[in-house]
């Protein structure tokens, strides 16, 4: 009777540092950790899953942009770039000019993921090249635009919210591509440097 007590006394005390032991593992320092780790494997398998079997195709890849830069195939052989025009006539200070370039870069960015992932990933395998170059003003700027545009280049526009040097909704910078060097030097090729 006395063996059976003692198994009895010592199952109880084993089952609670095992539930212990489970309950520890439980913490929040101990979770977060997981998710965190978690959403990244599934951000991961969400972008390569992008990469290797793309959805929807680049406009640049249409046939009527690869005849006129003449891109063979799909063009992913083709090095690719973005280009930054700053208008000239908001005299914008230097810090103003580099923040406004960051907009204009990750606007276009935000816009790819949602709009053209196999574009982005291609431009980012050629290591996101990006030139800043100056227009005169806001009617250059909206020439740019539309020659960008009629040959299927992405675009994007930054309208400042006016806190600092220009007035709100003045268009400060925009973004031509990522696309075909050739064919982004078609558009921007006769800008000055900054």
């Amino acid at each position: 009777m006395w063996p059976s007590s003692r198994n009895s006394s010592s199952q109880p005390q084993a089952m609670r540092q095992e539930k212990k032991s489970i309950t520890g593992s439980f913490r929040a320092e101990n979770l977060i950790p997981g998710v965190v780790i978690g959403f990244i494997i599934g951000m991961i398998l969400d972008l390569s899953q992008q990469v290797r079997s793309p959805v929807k195709r680049s406009r640049l890849l249409s046939s009527k942009v690869q005849k006129q830069s003449s891109v063979p195939g799909n063009g992913s052989d083709k090095e690719l770039k973005m280009v930054l025009v700053v208008r000239q006539d908001l005299k914008m200070r230097t810090g103003k000019i580099a923040s406004q370039c960051a907009h204009a870069a990750t606007g276009m960015y935000a816009e790819l993921m949602q709009s053209d992932r196999y574009l982005l990933r291609r431009w980012e395998e050629n290591g996101q090249p990006k030139i800043v170059v100056s227009c005169k003003n806001q009617q250059e700027m909206n020439k740019i635009t539309e020659a960008a545009e009629s040959v299927g280049l992405p675009t994007f526009v930054v309208a400042d919210a006016g806190k600092t040097e220009v007035a709100a909704g003045s268009r400060t910078v925009l973004a031509v591509g990522p696309g075909p060097k050739e064919l982004v030097d078609s558009i921007t090729g006769r800008l000055a440097l900054l």
